[in-house]
């Protein structure tokens, strides 16, 4: 941690007179926007990120995705389903699920090419729908899960205990359930629907140095990438079958890709080591939602010293600084912003890795505002927007149009600032959903307008 600390020192230095910017006000319980919504926003069709890196480096990924879970146990063979795939929705289904699982579905059909189709009847896939708070009661950290062998809530309830549910035990997949919950936005229903239903066709694990993948615990990439349905096309392969062990995928696998992926067929820099379970559970220390803000800040500390211990320059070096900075940013704004400035230097030099970026880039336009300088925080903003429009990240585009939206009230252009204040509500009512949190971050646009004129408004 103490090499670590002399650039992020460094850089703090150019932010020493940053103030930390407030934090919005939190509405009463019942609080709902006491204004009419523009309707909702949706993303229109999908511009998936392709496949950046050589196949080589991408063949490890798979065997480290498809043979390993996320406790680290292995898995003995290779499954899948075999035959078409019916998917049904069960529960109390969200108004926004419905289209987007057409859209997954249809994503799936055409880009891993797998025989996917939604119906009314018995399924191989079933997604139930069921209140937050009776979902994690049994599973306190999960947002959201996928388990194999079962249908319902009921069955898995019954069943959970038996080692029915268990993926080691698993020679075939026939019937997989992925529980949600259906008291949550609407953009969080939708990435459920993306990893979880990826997760019961294919992979099962999740890698922190993966740049480019919903695969990864850092949360950047929210819906299916290039790379993800290149695994998944792979998975179906009619080189592959059911049972095969790790061995005997290695082996065809690299003709498989090129096959699938010729542009891949090339050398690249040495690929990252893989993520040692320390990091990964200073990661889980950081963002879970057990333990003290301090505890996590802590823990955060802790990741950042792996990075710098191990010399990593990758995706965990600009993860690790951005949590960082997210956790002592009500604390520490100088030092938050080093730690922002730093994650962003370390995914510039990442390709592709445009969506990472941009979430550092929102707390950066932030701190411009708070300088008073809202030019620059119109910059930083309107840069990051086409990252959160590809990525289809709702909820961040929001927060960038109504920090645009400040910037242009602080510079006296109010018409254009109230459009773009109702544009991201639109996006927010997406991407946040309840309208609570609608009033929520209606609110934090006051919020942020006070931050720019300073102390004295």
């Amino acid at each position: 941690m103490r090499a670590l600390l002399a650039p992020l020192a460094a850089l703090a230095l150019l932010a020493a007179c940053v103030p930390p910017p407030p934090a919005p006000p939190a509405p009463s319980a019942s609080r709902a926007p006491a204004f009419d919504l523009p309707p909702m926003r949706f993303f229109g069709e999908s511009v998936p990120q392709r496949p950046l890196r050589p196949n080589a480096e991408m063949a490890r990924n798979f065997l480290d995705l498809a043979f390993r879970l996320e406790t680290g146990e292995d898995l003995p063979v290779l499954t899948r389903f075999d035959g078409p795939i019916p998917v049904a929705l069960t529960g109390a289904v969200p108004p926004t699920a419905g289209p987007d699982l057409a859209r997954l579905l249809d994503r799936l059909r055409s880009e891993a090419g797998i025989d996917i189709f939604q119906t009314a009847g018995p399924a191989a896939i079933t997604v139930e729908f069921l209140p937050r708070r009776t979902m994690q009661a049994q599973v306190p950290q999960a947002a959201c899960f996928v388990e194999p062998g079962v249908s319902s809530w009921a069955e898995y309830r019954a069943l959970g205990r038996s080692g029915a549910t268990d993926w080691t035990r698993l020679q075939r997949r026939e019937r997989v359930a992925v529980f949600i919950p259906a008291d949550t936005a609407p953009q969080e229903i939708r990435d459920c629907l993306h990893e979880e239903i990826a997760q019961a066709l294919g992979p099962l694990n999740d890698l922190y140095e993966l740049p480019d993948s919903v695969f990864n615990d850092d949360n950047f990439h929210t819906v299916l990438t290039g790379f993800d349905m290149l695994m998944l096309r792979a998975h179906y392969a009619p080189e592959l079958a059911n049972g095969m062990t790790r061995g005997a995928v290695a082996a065809r696998l690299p003709a498989i890709l090129a096959r699938l992926n010729p542009a891949g067929e090339k050398s690249g820099p040495a690929a990252p080591p893989p993520t040692p379970r320390a990091f990964v559970r200073a990661m889980e220390s950081a963002l879970g939602p057990r333990g003290s803000l301090a505890a996590r800040r802590s823990a955060a500390a802790r990741a950042v010293a792996i990075v710098q211990a191990r010399g990593w320059r990758d995706e965990r070096t600009g993860f690790a600084l951005y949590a960082f900075g997210r956790l002592i940013q009500s604390r520490d704004a100088a030092a938050a912003q080093a730690a922002f400035l730093g994650a962003r230097a370390a995914f510039q030099a990442i390709p592709g890795a445009d969506i990472q970026r941009a979430q550092t880039d929102l707390p950066l336009a932030t701190f411009a505002l708070s300088r008073g300088d809202a030019r620059a925080a119109i910059e930083i903003a309107r840069a990051a927007m086409p990252a959160a429009r590809r990525s289809e990240n709702a909820a961040l585009l929001a927060e960038l149009l109504r920090t645009e939206a400040a910037a242009l009230r602080l510079l006296g252009r109010t018409g254009e600032a109230e459009a773009l204040r109702l544009d991201s509500l639109g996006w927010a009512r997406y991407g946040f959903g309840s309208g609570q949190d609608i009033a929520n971050f209606e609110a934090s646009f006051s919020a942020l307008e006070r931050l720019a004129r300073g102390p004295q408004s």
